[in-house]
């Protein structure tokens, strides 16, 4: 008479029980095969750097006015040159990288805080108060990025400030819309219905149980947004409404430098490549997070 075996992972075997990887061992992971998420993080790394060691790495005071030294290409005292008032173009570069991160992070978390809640309740409630925050939304949506940000400016004056709280409303729909959708979907699964159940409060069920399931989607929304509000700060910049004479910012520098395109091209060209460099790697970094993030190839990894 043959015996029936209990079968337990013990006698299967450690091969056949599924191990789920970590977030960190995935991201290590999807890194370690990821050319481009290197070159982002090299990258960002590079920005965050220059912006936190700004005193130590800049070889020059990025205000101190010199005639004497005025357009001067790129030597071994100046490596990148010098502007039109004679200051180190290397050493503004590295604190414009200051002004460039402190306006992509507080706007991003403005849109993200702004743009999370309404995602939240437009979601969560449906009907007509999703209808009223829909249409709203595409109300904003209907402006082009830089041109509603200008609009904003001219109401409340051109200021660094001021910049951040615009390109934060600016970005803000976007964030609304990404929330929005995973939270469709959440909000009929069984937890949440059992939140209900128990009387748990419409605050403490969104919150608690709706918000943490729909985070990845925002985490790679807030690195690409990053990367679009240092360009927007320089676009603004550009035009004279964002970071005013003599803060270093990027897109001011590219507007003075569009002047001397001709004599000194090195005004523009370095400003420029900051910027696309700080673009690119924040972009990278955005890609890298959305394949680790991805719940159709994390069970692969």
């Amino acid at each position: 008479m043959s015996q029936t075996q209990e079968i337990t992972p013990s006698t299967l075997g450690e091969a056949s029980v599924p191990k789920t990887r970590s977030l960190p061992s995935r991201a290590l992971r999807q890194l370690r095969g990821s050319v481009s998420g290197k070159i982002g993080l090299a990258l960002v790394l590079l920005v965050i750097i220059m912006a936190l060691f700004a005193p130590i790495i800049a070889p020059h005071s990025p205000y101190t006015i010199r005639n004497e030294h005025r357009l001067l290409g790129p030597s071994s005292y100046y490596p990148l040159g010098t502007d039109e008032f004679g200051r180190d173009i290397l050493s503004r570069i590295i604190y414009g990288a200051r002004i460039s991160l402190q306006v992509g992070a507080i706007s991003v978390i403005i849109a993200l805080i702004i743009g999370g809640i309404l995602g939240l309740i437009s979601g969560y409630y449906g009907g007509w108060t999703d209808t009223i925050i829909s249409r709203l939304l595409d109300i904003v949506f209907a402006f082009p990025d830089i041109l509603l940000a200008i609009a904003l400016l001219a109401v409340l004056g051109p200021d660094l400030r001021n910049v951040m709280i615009a390109i934060g409303v600016v970005y803000t729909p976007s964030f609304a819309r990404v929330v929005r959708g995973p939270v469709l979907a959440v909000r009929s699964q069984e937890y949440v219905e059992a939140s209900r159940v128990i009387g748990a409060s419409a605050g403490r069920t969104m919150f608690r149980h709706v918000l943490p399931n729909v985070t990845a989607p925002l985490i790679v929304q807030a690195t690409i947004a990053f990367s679009f509000a240092i360009l927007t700060e320089a676009a603004l910049s550009f035009l004279g409404l964002g970071a005013q004479p003599p803060e270093p910012s990027w897109g001011s520098m590219l507007n003075a430098g569009k002047r001397f395109m001709e004599l000194a091209p090195w005004m523009a060209i370095f400003p420029g490549l900051a910027i696309m460099i700080a673009v690119l790697g924040f972009n990278l970094i955005g890609d890298w997070l959305r394949d680790v993030l991805d719940p159709r190839t994390a069970s692969s990894r």
